[in-house]
């Protein structure tokens, strides 16, 4: 059952403490670390538990490894299936699955969706903007059977946050929310009708579109992803904004905090913060780093979370932070909690700009360690990894927004690559686009994931989500 604000609340404050790096962080580590190869990296071994990349027989626009089956469930741009007059909105992004009541699941996912404001149409009412046409989407998927008879299929679809615009990712809360990231602070000046920039909570009870609330408190920036800390109702925010040696205008990006009032509650209020390296002011984690190497870490107040020159300056916020000494990192994306702490994804980090992987462990209520845990030696072993989910086994799940062709890809505790998906780039066919939106059923027994499509209405490559499965227990996903 969804975790209800009570029982949330009850476990956070009977916390005993914060729970430590697990040692089977390790092997990530040494992955990354130098040796072992010409070149003089350490090329991650890529293993195959699950059997080579194959066509998957009910959907073949993919590769699987063979021992899995993998269905589709939803398309972008297209009347909905289960919903009668329901048209999909395209650009399937960031995605979280929760428990329903009736033991089928609950899919919310986030639509990337970059129409200008004379032609958006919200996907649903109520709506925040009218000229906004992102927002999510939430799907019942019913999962039966077992082994070899197990069956996924979709019951139902429905807008569930309308009227926003560039809903990149999230993340879920423990208490049984998504939260939906607008990556985009565009408003009046653009030609929309209210301010963009802003997290939304959409419940996972919801049946209809969620009163599309603004946490204005928690920042207006280029949100990516977010983590909660279910110790302590602590939110981590990523930042989606370029670090360009020489570019003024690319400085870099922010990891960001949001401490609540009332935990549990994000709209009563509370306080951001963005992360600082101790004793070296505005520190850039982007090159030159050593896995495995800790950094002592503290955080640094964001006095106006909601600045009135953000539409003209999407660096409004990260500025604020970066006077006081916070760090600076290449495009963060994902984000998820696990082994204590927050892992986030920076997508061209690195010396060889293939993507870094770092996990923050809180030490104190104001300080804590950061540690570089994986470090891609070039775009074969990893390339821009985005969004990213803890595996049940502890595996790192993510998704590729690379060149050429598309991976899902996951990483090991000993340091290991298991592809789990392909998107190959046929000649003459046009692709669609990134994988994104990976996450588990709350069983387990199931990965879902996206492949984004098209982001505008009209266009013609349609996203997918997709549902696979098989036997798990046979390799470290």
């Amino acid at each position: 059952m969804i975790l209800g604000r009570r029982k949330f609340l009850s476990r956070m404050f009977s916390a005993g403490g914060f729970a430590a790096l697990t040692p089977s962080l390790a092997g990530l580590v040494a992955c990354g670390r130098g040796g072992g190869s010409a070149d003089g990296a350490r090329r991650p071994v890529n293993i195959e538990p699950y059997g080579p990349l194959v066509r998957s027989p009910d959907c073949p626009e993919i590769e699987i490894p063979e021992r899995l089956r993998c269905v589709r469930l939803s398309s972008g741009g297209l009347p909905s299936t289960v919903r009668e007059g329901f048209v999909v909105p395209n650009a399937f992004d960031g995605m979280a699955a929760f428990p329903l009541p009736n033991g089928n699941t609950r899919l919310i996912r986030n639509h990337e969706m970059t129409d200008p404001a004379d032609s958006a149409r919200p996907i649903g009412t109520p709506h925040y903007d009218r000229t906004g046409s992102g927002g999510t989407t939430s799907l019942e998927v019913r999962i039966a059977g077992d082994g070899d008879g197990l069956r996924v299929e979709l019951v139902d679809e429905f807008a569930s946050l309308a009227g926003t615009r560039i809903n990149c990712a999230g993340g879920p809360t423990p208490w049984g929310s998504w939260l939906s990231c607008e990556e985009t602070t565009e408003g009046l000046g653009d030609g929309f009708d209210r301010p963009h920039g802003y997290i939304f909570e959409v419940p996972a009870a919801a049946t209809g579109p969620a009163d599309p609330v603004p946490l204005k408190a928690m920042g207006r920036f280029i949100h990516e992803a977010v983590a909660v800390d279910p110790e302590t109702g602590i939110v981590y925010e990523t930042e989606d904004t370029w670090y360009v040696p020489g570019r003024r205008n690319r400085p870099g990006a922010g990891l960001y905090r949001f401490i609540p009032d009332e935990p549990g509650v994000l709209a009563a209020g509370g306080r951001l913060q963005m992360m600082a390296v101790t004793g070296e002011p505005g520190y850039l984690t982007a090159r030159g780093q050593t896995p495995g190497a800790v950094l002592p870490a503290h955080w640094v107040d964001i006095d106006d979370p909601d600045p009135a020159d953000a539409e003209d300056d999407e660096l409004a916020v990260f500025k604020q932070g970066l006077d006081r000494g916070a760090a600076r990192f290449a495009r963060l994306e994902g984000a998820f909690y696990g082994d204590g702490g927050i892992y986030v994804v920076s997508t061209n980090g690195g010396d060889e700009t293939s993507g870094q992987v770092f996990h923050y462990r809180p030490t104190s209520a104001d300080e804590g360690e950061l540690t570089l845990v994986f470090e891609s030696p070039g775009p074969d072993v990893l390339d821009s990894p985005d969004n990213l989910v803890v595996s049940p086994r502890g595996g790192l799940v993510m998704c590729e927004d690379g060149i050429g062709d598309q991976y899902v890809r996951a990483l090991d505790r000993e340091g290991r690559i298991v592809n789990l998906a392909r998107a190959p780039l046929d000649p003459g066919r046009q692709a669609a686009g990134e994988f994104a939106g990976s996450c588990f059923s709350p069983d387990g027994r199931v990965l879902f994931f996206n492949q984004q499509g098209d982001r505008r209405e009209g266009d013609p490559i349609a996203s997918a989500t997709y549902a696979m499965w098989g036997p798990w227990e046979d390799g470290p996903v």
